[in-house]
């Protein structure tokens, strides 16, 4: 007897006449996962706990001297010396090795920078201006000492150099003037020794300073565009989430008229688009400087330069126009689809309805994140912080002591001063040798990790708790008497209750992923520079497989979230029906969700398109009715990303639920199709619109 052939993509659902949606009586599932991720937040804490009785997060706060002291702390002698001078600035190779505590130089607290030259010389001789030079240097300076003594104890700086504080830390105050470098508007300087010196000497000395001033300079400009435009950016992010709110209400009672006319709408953006940077490219044919290239402009903090050539806007041109082309030809082609996914939208539009507490859980799920992002940052901050204080030998002269480990507390009578009389022993950087800190970088690696797994897990609960609500809205019989009174509620309660574990496993699978991909950037930026053709090649696929691999498992999980809530099974099972279910209807899937998907995205584009464009001639001033309105800025720009990231991100938290509740449904249409034949046994639960664009029909109802 010849053995029944199994069907590829495994038996589909039968017809269940007890099934009335998401099950109540159901057991907890995955439990070694759940106990596995106690465990692991138990640790988490005690982590924390660790990280923040070691830690002292005053090491980021403050910058500290050379004798490991900080500067600016209240309640210390230091307390009205906030800002760290460096007695020879010449010596530090980098900006960043000011960053980082690391000059090989002389460093001290003080209460102000030097404003004016001075040198200890020309100081010396007059006793007001002695007085004045002696707040930058260390304590037991006096007017008897003598020149040679005091510099050869390093206990004052050769010369004082014009600086202005940057980040708390004195910075010659370097500029150009006709194409020349100068510090305290001179292009020569007296060094001390009488020797004088270009003001250039100063930037070969502090490699790539301009970089960092204009970068200073481009950063306070952001920073002061922030404070004058602040409650415009806010009003203008209100805008978008009642225009998102708009939209959804919209959606709920005309759901096919909003989805065309939210086509057209991204058409006619996308088209406006086009023809504004048509016309800038125009407006700017013939201007002096318009038609230099990017090549030639090289990198510009002030970003606004880049709006007067022509290259930037016919870049803009393209851009839009290849977009747009792309947008209508999935039209034309997806045209037949959009119709059933209007059907689903219009359905999706019914649940929220019925489900209106759905709409608010996003900000429920913003703030389990932001509480696990505080946590990460405050105990990364400890962890980073835990370490102690490391002093170096330092000197200008040969040395065989030179960088090593040194006690400051007894170093003017060690051997090392002995046999290097110009040495000294300064701070270098915070470290560690005991146990703690060699399992620090472990520490560290632990709470990266239970981070991005407590954040998959907050994104899951979110997913599988709109999933449960969605899914007793479609399977009720009769709307809304067979549904729960508080259905998210509900949903929400059974899936920590009986699912924690479930949702730990899927948040850990993906968990472990992020974390690879981390390793791999991490391994990436280490090896630059070292490594060969073949290893940047082979890198280069390994992040570009491991970010395949975690859409897959993103796609995998939140449909194995949907059947969890509908069935109640472990995190395998409902994956694996949830996969079979979509193969069997591999189609529908390929071409009818992602349809969905995509009109979706086309909403939050166009409240994007909407928002940025209100806000550009906002901030701009390119309309008089604004001239006097809005504030004067540096770069206008800034407002406007601000706006247009931040509406992105309003309008993705609500058309999110939309997204959930449209492959809720789809699951459960697909389930419906298999489990029932619409007869009056085994009639069709999906609505009569989808019924009619799917040309299926109860046979209970009466033919057309």
């Amino acid at each position: 007897m010849e053995l029944e052939e199994k069907p590829k993509y495994g038996e589909p659902k039968k017809y269940d006449p007890n099934f009335k949606g998401p099950i109540q009586n159901r057991g907890c599932t995955d439990i070694v996962c759940c106990i596995l991720f106690i465990i692991a937040i138990l640790g988490y804490i005690a982590v924390g706990i660790l990280a923040w009785s070691q830690g002292d997060p005053r090491k980021v706060i403050y910058p500290t001297d050379s004798q490991g002291q900080f500067c600016g702390q209240a309640g210390t002698p230091l307390a009205n010396k906030p800002l760290l001078f460096y007695f020879n600035i010449m010596k530090c190779a980098s900006p960043m090795v000011l960053l980082e505590f690391q000059c090989p130089t002389t460093q001290m607290c003080v209460e102000k920078c030097p404003e004016t030259f001075m040198t200890l010389v020309k100081a010396y001789s007059n006793k007001k201006d002695f007085d004045h030079y002696k707040t930058f240097c260390k304590e037991g300076v006096s007017d008897t000492m003598g020149i040679p003594k005091i510099l050869s104890l390093g206990l004052c700086p050769a010369m004082l150099i014009p600086s202005k504080p940057f980040t708390r830390r004195c910075f010659p105050a370097l500029g150009k003037t006709g194409g020349v470098v100068t510090v305290g508007n001179n292009s020569h300087f007296d060094d001390g020794r009488g020797n004088m010196r270009d003001a250039k000497d100063l930037v070969d000395g502090v490699k790539n300073a301009t970089v960092v001033i204009e970068a200073r300079q481009a950063v306070m400009k952001i920073f002061e565009d922030y404070t004058q435009s602040w409650y415009w950016i806010l009003i203008g992010l209100v805008i978008a989430m009642l225009t998102s709110l708009l939209f959804i209400v919209l959606l709920r009672f005309l759901a096919g008229i909003m989805v065309w006319v939210m086509v057209v709408m991204v058409i006619l953006v996308i088209g406006y688009g086009i023809f504004h940077c048509y016309m800038e490219y125009a407006a700017l044919k013939g201007e002096a400087g318009a038609n230099v290239t990017f090549q030639e402009l090289g990198f510009q903090t002030d970003f606004t330069i880049y709006l007067q050539i022509r290259q930037t806007w016919l870049a803009f041109m393209i851009i839009l126009a290849i977009v747009e082309v792309i947008i209508i030809l999935l039209l034309i082609f997806l045209r037949k689809r959009i119709l059933i996914a209007i059907a689903l939208i219009k359905e999706a539009s019914r649940a929220i309805g019925h489900v209106m507490s759905s709409l608010f859980y996003p900000l429920f799920t913003f703030l389990l994140l932001a509480m696990v992002i505080a946590y990460w940052a405050v105990t990364a901050v400890f962890l980073s912080t835990s370490n102690e204080p490391i002093y170096k030998v330092f000197n200008e002269t040969e040395c065989d002591h030179s960088r090593k480990t040194c006690e400051p507390a007894n170093y003017s009578t060690s051997a090392e001063k002995v046999q290097c009389p110009d040495s000294e022993c300064l701070f270098a950087f915070y470290g560690g040798e005991t146990a703690y800190h060699k399992y620090l970088i472990g520490l560290q690696f632990y709470n990266v990790f239970l981070f991005f797994w407590c954040a998959n897990f907050v994104t899951a609960l979110g997913q599988m708790t709109l999933a449960g609500a969605f899914a007793s809205y479609y399977w009720a019989v009769v709307k809304p008497d067979d549904m729960p009174a508080f259905p998210v509620f509900s949903s929400l309660g059974r899936s920590l209750r009986y699912h924690t574990g479930t949702l730990a496993f899927g948040s850990l699978i993906l968990s472990i992923i992020q974390i690879i991909r981390v390793f791999l950037e991490y391994l990436d930026h280490k090896l630059k520079g070292a490594q060969n053709k073949f290893t940047k090649f082979l890198l280069c696929c390994m992040k570009c497989c491991f970010w395949c691999l975690e859409k897959c498992i993103k796609f995998i999980n939140r449909n194995a979230y949907i059947m969890v809530a509908i069935y109640g099974k472990n995190f395998c099972s409902s994956a694996k029906d949830a996969f079979l279910l979509l193969m069997r209807n591999m189609i529908r899937v390929a071409i009818l969700d992602k349809v969905t998907d995509f009109l979706l995205f086309l909403g939050k584009l166009l409240i994007v398109g909407l928002v940025g464009i209100f806000a550009f001639f906002f901030f701009s001033g390119r309309v008089k009715a604004f001239e006097n309105t809005a504030p004067n800025l540096h770069y206008y720009w800034v407002p406007i990303l601000t706006v247009a990231v931040g509406s992105y991100l309003i309008a993705h938290g609500f058309f999110s639920v939309y997204a959930m509740c449209v492959d809720t449904l789809f699951l459960c249409f697909l389930e419906d199709l298999e489990r029932n034949d619409g007869s009056p046994e085994r009639p069709y639960l999906m609505p009569e619109s989808l019924r009619k664009v799917l040309n299926k029909k109860n046979k209970a109802e009466p033919a057309e």
